[in-house]
């Protein structure tokens, strides 16, 4: 940020400090009100967990799962069975229930004998169900946090661009009314006033553009942290990857939520295998039944037991294991594409985080303190008569743009902080710490 005064020209010098007051208190004021209440990174992303209800829907998911892993370990419900057996038709003792001594009236239990390993593998099944529910609350909550952060710093960024603009207006303003007061008399052009005015009207449309821009930014942010939105934001944090070394993100990325994901859906899949191998063996089922006879006749006691006959094993239970492991291999598969697949975009986020890292540094050493000579010098022949308006305004336009370059930078880079930064949960990120 520069400022260029005109000490010939005493109209100028008296906006200068009207414009130094009215800077000072807008200063003060934004003080004031971040002393009061700031939104912090940190209190963004505490706002944005409190307020997802995708991680309760996937907690929800979770407990079913569990309660169904606890069902399907029991053995099925019995069977009551009662009827009426050889009860004749006709003749003279037709329909009668005591009179013919084999008519029976019947009443049992049946009860299929599942195995206990057969009741732990469908068990199981859900179990491993569960714990996809808890890799998918954990990959929703790394998104939630990437994205909070990202449109966290998305507002932060355009509000300090929108900041730049508008000193540049109020600087834009002196210009104009330095240019009129040369005019008047009779140091300048009138087209240096024209000229002064085009360039002002230029920033105006420029600051309308930014002021957009933050309400949009405002908007995505309010999706994560609901009416907080509003509030003055705080510093941010540095911006720095304490871990960026290569080793470190390898290790990041064999922790990479979406992997974990995929992980335990392989282990569905072979649970679901499980489940179909013990399916080639099957159940028994036991029954006990009690008849009554007429008065005259005894009772009786049946016990019967009955097993499936698998008559084409080959076809049908076979099959269906040969279908569960393939879809094991499919799983897997999948696990070893994405692994490669985020290896390689991690290692891309961080090649492009440190390359614009030395490019926000040389934006530092070199570009904007050429930027500012520049200005400087067009500034210095201005006032000394050597020089015209429009080489301050091409200066200072040149200037305004390359540190408004610098912020698009800044904030592209804070993008992939934040990509790096929020890639796994925190519990993964002391996983790694331990491994390291």
């Amino acid at each position: 940020m520069f400022t260029i005064s005109f000490p010939s020209c005493r109209p100028a010098g008296r906006t200068l400090a009207r414009w130094a007051l009215v800077s000072t208190i807008a200063v003060a004021g934004a003080a004031a009100a971040q002393g009061t209440a700031t939104l912090t990174l940190d209190r963004a992303l505490q706002l944005a967990q409190q307020r997802s209800r995708q991680l309760v829907a996937q907690d929800a998911a979770a407990g079913a799962a569990r309660e169904m892993a606890v069902a399907a370990g029991q053995r099925p419900d019995p069977s009551l069975k009662a009827g009426i057996n050889n009860l004749p038709v006709d003749g003279s003792d037709r329909f009668s229930l005591s009179r013919d001594f084999m008519t029976m009236r019947s009443v049992g239990v049946m009860q299929e004998l599942t195995r206990a390993d057969k009741r732990s593998a469908r068990a199981g099944r859900f179990e491993r169900e569960a714990e996809v529910a808890e890799a998918m609350r954990a990959a929703a909550l790394a998104a939630l946090r990437r994205d909070t952060a990202k449109a966290w710093l998305e507002r932060h960024f355009q509000e300090r661009v929108l900041e730049l603009l508008q000193t540049q207006r109020g600087e834009a303003a002196l210009q104009v009314e330095a240019a009129e007061a040369a005019w008047r008399g009779g140091r300048g052009a009138q087209a240096e006033i024209f000229a002064a005015r085009a360039a002002a009207a230029q920033i105006d449309e420029r600051v309308k553009q930014a002021e957009q821009q933050v309400a949009v930014a405002k908007t995505r942010l309010a999706r994560w942290v609901g009416d907080d939105a509003r509030q003055p934001l705080a510093p941010p944090p540095a911006l720095e990857l304490a871990d960026a070394d290569a080793a470190t993100v390898d290790a990041r990325v064999a922790h990479h939520p979406e992997l974990a994901v995929i992980a335990r859906q392989e282990g569905v899949a072979r649970a679901e295998a499980d489940v179909a191998e013990r399916n080639r063996s099957p159940d028994w089922s036991v029954e006990l039944m009690f008849s009554q006879r007429g008065s005259a006749y005894s009772n009786m006691v049946s016990v019967n037991v009955s097993v499936p006959l698998q008559w084409d094993r080959r076809n049908r239970q076979d099959r269906e294991l040969a279908a569960k492991l393939a879809l094991v291999d499919q799983v897997r598969a999948q696990r070893e594409e994405a692994e490669r697949e985020h290896a390689a975009e991690v290692r891309g986020w961080l090649q492009a985080w440190r390359g614009q890292r030395d490019r926000l540094v040389h934006y530092d050493n070199t570009l904007l303190p050429l930027a500012a000579q520049r200005t400087q010098a067009a500034v210095a022949a201005y006032r000394g008569g050597g020089g015209a308006l429009g080489a301050v305004l091409e200066a200072r336009r040149m200037e305004v743009d390359l540190r408004i370059e610098r912020l698009r930078l800044e904030m592209d880079a804070a993008a992939l902080w934040a990509q790096l930064e929020y890639l796994v949960p925190s519990e993964a990120r002391t996983a790694v710490a331990k491994e390291q």
